[in-house]
């Protein structure tokens, strides 16, 4: 292996740990809130006992307007029956909904995976992340990611897609080309390497001022200890 080749290796791994690190902080940070809100559940409910004793209506109906807003920070509005899928799918639409991007995410994987929950972290992190860098350069109210994951006979079929402000992206080499810093480019490297690894299929395309980024994997299909008995779809 050539000093070049050691030095991108070295990079590409250096980079890995930073994501990792980067993804466990915002799963860490939207537990605690899920925490601090359970910590707190029994004075919400003194405070309202002690506003219905005293009949006002108008200041329940206040504090609850006020807790629905703060649970809605907290809320985990996915669930795909992989708990490393689930974490990170629901910190990373926490981080995209705090930047008023709106985020449409139906997910389901009812099977064990193959894949490694190391490998779903930096597929699915980095996806996220390049679709909200994108999704920041557009006015809030155009703001808005696709997220689709779900069983395909024996294969696990990821779809993202985010809206751009360019009408249409051009490739270079086969690639995409980007305007962001090195580390967005070993994260895309890092998803090829892991796709190739496993002999899967990954598709990039930009039409019509939206991007997509599609993925199959081979998986095991046997049925996750989460799921229901129905077979996947």
């Amino acid at each position: 292996m050539s000093v070049f080749s050691r030095r991108i290796d070295r990079q590409i791994g250096e980079y890995q740990r930073e994501l990792i690190e980067t993804h466990y902080a915002e799963v860490e940070n939207m537990y605690r809130k899920m925490r601090g809100w359970r910590h707190d559940y029994r004075n919400h409910i003194q405070t309202m006992k002690a506003y219905a004793a005293s009949g006002d209506m108008e200041a329940i109906k206040a504090y609850l307007d006020e807790l629905d807003t703060d649970l809605s920070t907290v809320d985990t509005v996915i669930k795909t029956g992989n708990p490393m899928a689930d974490a990170i799918l629901n910190s990373k639409i926490s981080l995209a909904r705090s930047r008023q991007i709106a985020v449409r995410a139906d997910a389901h994987i009812p099977v064990k995976l193959k894949i490694s929950e190391l490998d779903l972290c930096v597929i699915i992190g980095n996806l996220f992340d390049n679709a909200i860098e994108a999704s920041m350069e557009l006015p809030e109210g155009e703001r808005l990611i696709r997220v689709y994951m779900d069983m395909k006979n024996t294969q696990l079929y990821i779809s993202f897609t985010n809206f751009t402000a360019k009408k249409k992206q051009k490739k270079i080499g086969g690639l995409f080309k980007t305007t962001k810093g090195s580390g967005h480019g070993f994260g895309l490297v890092r998803i090829d390497h892991i796709i190739e690894r496993m002999n899967g299929y990954i598709s990039r395309d930009s039409e019509d001022g939206a991007f997509t980024t599609e993925i199959l994997l081979p998986q095991v299909c046997s049925l996750s200890p989460d799921s229901d008995n129905s077979s996947p779809k």
